[in-house]
């Protein structure tokens, strides 16, 4: 069931109507776990059908002849009251509801069936004790599942059986007879329909935030490729792509001055903004540790101008801190290291899996940031060879890399008179 498109009155309506239905269905569940408050929405959606279904047919043989009818009111009335105190029985246990309205109907439908006989069809609705307990108890509890389903299931026959036709005075109301019939069929398919519904909708939402949540710690691609084949290795080697570090310099004094939380609210606003800066520029963020900021471009999907688009954003990040400093009143900077090369990238763990990379120029960005200078974009000959048409650099002298020997380093200054003009 899709939301209506058809006029801005009608959408609003609708997203009313389930925002209302979202509050009822949530009334007692608080406090339980996500999996079982979903399930104790599903009741509750339940029962307040009932409840509104049992009513409604109440008020109608209320309003036409009370003393026939008063047999068929009064068990009506119990079973309304017994739906609505099913939200309140939460309280006790995720299953006192189940119990309670399990029994009431069971109940219920038999003495209604005593008086109307199976010819009301009211039987029928015994239909929905083989589908609800699923939805409303979970699999775990599957023995008492099948209980109820044969419970449904013996008392249908039961009343097949021992009550083939109404009881006076309703034996000689042959049309109320057949209104109940019709009355039955609606609220069985409704009911049926109902439930189904509001449990897929419950789990494509927490599908779609379970995807969200890891769609936001994994790359897009990562994420096909892992539910296409789940459990598969994810590596990959990339013949050209760029990495980037930025890290805070003197970090641990600052911290210790602003505190915990002025810290975390401090790291929170710069991350944050680095988040929307690899947005802007179309690159993948890899991970944080502390106050150390890891991004890439080129992968899991390549792109030709991975070092242009991760030197445009080092020189923005750069203006990001700088804003902050002065916002704060701390003399707060970064340092920037950008290198570009072949790397390897796979999915590690079991739990609280991440996507990472490695290799020699995941190394040497690493080093261009921790021997680089504070407020600048450190990189290394490769990445000025891919970027030196766009951007400004001047030549910072070699370092020595562990494992890799001394490299020649350059500063980025600025985007390029041409590039500045293009853009």
């Amino acid at each position: 069931m899709h939301e209506p498109t058809n006029g801005s009155p009608v959408r609003t309506a609708w997203r009313g109507a389930r925002a209302l239905l979202d509050r009822l269905a949530a009334i007692g569940t608080t406090g339980y776990p996500p999996a079982v408050r979903q399930r104790l929405k599903i009741l509750n959606l339940m029962a307040a059908l009932i409840a509104v279904f049992t009513l409604h047919y109440t008020a109608q043989h209320l309003f036409v002849d009370y003393q026939a009818f008063k047999p068929i009111i009064w068990i009506n009335l119990a079973l309304v009251v017994a739906a609505a105190l099913v939200p309140f029985m939460h309280r006790f246990s995720e299953t006192a509801g189940g119990f309670l309205i399990a029994g009431a109907e069971f109940i219920g439908l038999f003495a209604l069936a005593f008086y109307l006989g199976s010819p009301s069809g009211l039987h029928f609705q015994y239909a929905i004790g083989a589908a609800a307990p699923f939805f409303i108890f979970g699999l775990a509890r599957l023995r008492l599942i099948l209980v109820i389903v044969a419970c449904c299931f013996a008392l249908h026959m039961a009343v097949w059986a021992l009550f083939p036709v109404p009881r006076p005075p309703f034996a000689a109301k042959p049309e109320f007879i057949h209104s109940i019939y019709v009355s039955a069929a609606v609220t069985t398919f409704g009911m049926i329909a109902a439930i189904v519904y509001y449990a897929f909708r419950l789990a494509e939402q927490a599908q779609a935030e379970t995807e969200a949540l890891l769609r936001s710690i994994l790359p897009d691609v990562i994420v096909d490729r892992l539910k296409a084949a789940p459990g598969a290795t994810i590596a990959d080697s990339v013949s050209d792509a760029s990495v980037l570090f930025a890290d805070m310099k003197g970090f641990v004094p600052i911290a210790r001055a602003l505190g915990p939380a002025r810290t975390v609210e401090l790291l929170n606003r710069i991350v944050s903004a680095f988040d929307a800066l690899a947005g802007r520029h179309g690159v993948e963020k890899i991970k944080t540790i502390g106050d150390a900021y890891m991004v890439a471009a080129g992968v899991p999907e390549p792109v030709p101008d991975h070092a242009v688009r991760l030197a445009r954003m080092g020189l923005d990040m750069l203006v990001v801190v700088e804003q902050v400093a002065r916002d704060i009143g701390q003399p707060i900077a970064i340092r920037v290291g950008l290198a570009s090369g072949p790397v390897m990238a796979g999915v590690i763990g079991t739990k609280r899996i991440t996507y990472d990379l490695w290799g020699d120029t995941v190394n040497l960005a690493a080093r261009l940031e921790s021997n680089g200078e504070a407020g600048r974009l450190q990189i290394s000959d490769g990445t000025r060879q891919r970027i030196e048409r766009q951007f400004e650099v001047t030549p910072r002298g070699e370092i020595e890399v562990k494992g890799l020997g001394p490299q020649q380093t350059w500063f980025v200054v600025a985007p390029s008179v041409v590039a500045r003009a293009q853009a």
